[in-house]
């Protein structure tokens, strides 16, 4: 109740009729505000039905408002055919500004390298639709805002371990309610997340794809640092930790993604160093370390600071 607008409890308590989601749900928000308005159920079922039932109260004079269950109408939710429908009738849509989900969950995601966000809502429910959609999704190097509800997150959370394991991924559920929690973590730790609580599948859920770090979008363009290159050159002169922890920070990449790494780039070069003892066969962390300025280390955006 509290993320009501003051706005948008005066239009209800103007108009001469309510167009809901689910009439039971929009009688309980009535009855809090103290209102009393006849009912329309529009939902994703009778939407292109129901449509011409509002347009028809408006070629009468009068003003109709149209709600959503838990969220914003045609966000992910029925209302974009009646918009539709009403405008090429010769109608005035006004939207309502309100809380958003999506918003909100940027908000609190801490996602340092995004400049700008996708909003994707649900993925295909089915597994390999759904794999292949999230793959898709690793090739987009931005934020990604994704939906899913309890029943399918569990499935959701194994196929982000599958397909973008080291990318950072910000849980939010049930947001601006009662029992909101906020928690990021690789999406290669989700799976493990849900099942250490049984209440952390309760609740819809919004989730933050992080936008990839330079360690996941480099490809060896001109103007930024390999990473396997970088990691090698910090562990040929620090502890694997510091190195991992100096290579976090110059490239924006999730650190147990960086330490994964490095643990087989020092298993290639101890496999490497065994099999002929060639220092040339190490590559890069056989040979003295480079010259590497702060000045010419890769921002959290990958390009290199001047």
């Amino acid at each position: 109740m509290a993320d009501m607008s003051l706005r948008a409890i005066h239009v209800l308590s103007i108009v001469d009729a309510v167009a809901c989601e689910d009439t039971r749900v929009s009688a309980g928000l009535l009855q809090r505000l103290g209102l009393h308005r006849p009912l329309m159920a529009l939902h994703e079922h009778n939407e292109e039905s129901a449509a011409p039932q509002v347009i028809e109260r408006l070629a009468r004079g009068e003003r109709v408002a149209y709600v959503s269950d838990a969220g914003t109408p045609a966000i992910s939710d029925p209302g974009a055919r009646l918009v539709a429908a009403v405008r090429a009738a010769g109608f005035r849509v006004v939207p309502l500004p309100g809380a958003s989900s999506v918003v909100t969950a940027l908000s609190a995601a801490g996602d340092v390298a995004g400049g700008g966000f996708r909003f994707v809502g649900f993925v295909s429910p089915k597994a390999a639709a759904r794999l292949q959609d999230l793959q898709h999704l690793g090739a987009d190097p931005g934020t990604c805002v994704l939906f899913e509800a309890p029943h399918r997150i569990d499935a959701l959370a194994a196929a982000l371990a599958e397909a973008l394991p080291t990318r950072r991924l910000t849980v939010c559920r049930e947001l601006t309610k009662q029992f909101e929690s906020i928690h990021t973590l690789d999406c290669a730790a989700f799976p493990a997340w849900l099942a250490a609580d049984a209440d952390h599948r309760r609740g819809e859920f919004v989730l933050v794809l992080h936008a990839r770090g330079a360690a996941e979008a480099v490809q060896g363009g001109a103007d930024t640092v390999s990473t396997d290159h970088l990691l090698r050159t910090l562990m040929a002169e620090l502890p694997l930790k510091q190195a991992v922890s100096l290579a976090a920070q110059a490239t924006g990449g999730a650190r147990n993604g960086l330490y994964e790494r490095a643990l087989v780039l020092r298993q290639e070069a101890d496999a490497a160093e065994a099999g002929d003892g060639t220092p040339a066969a190490l590559g890069a962390a056989a040979r003295p370390a480079p010259d590497l300025p702060p000045s010419r280390l890769p921002d959290r955006r990958g390009r290199s600071r001047r």
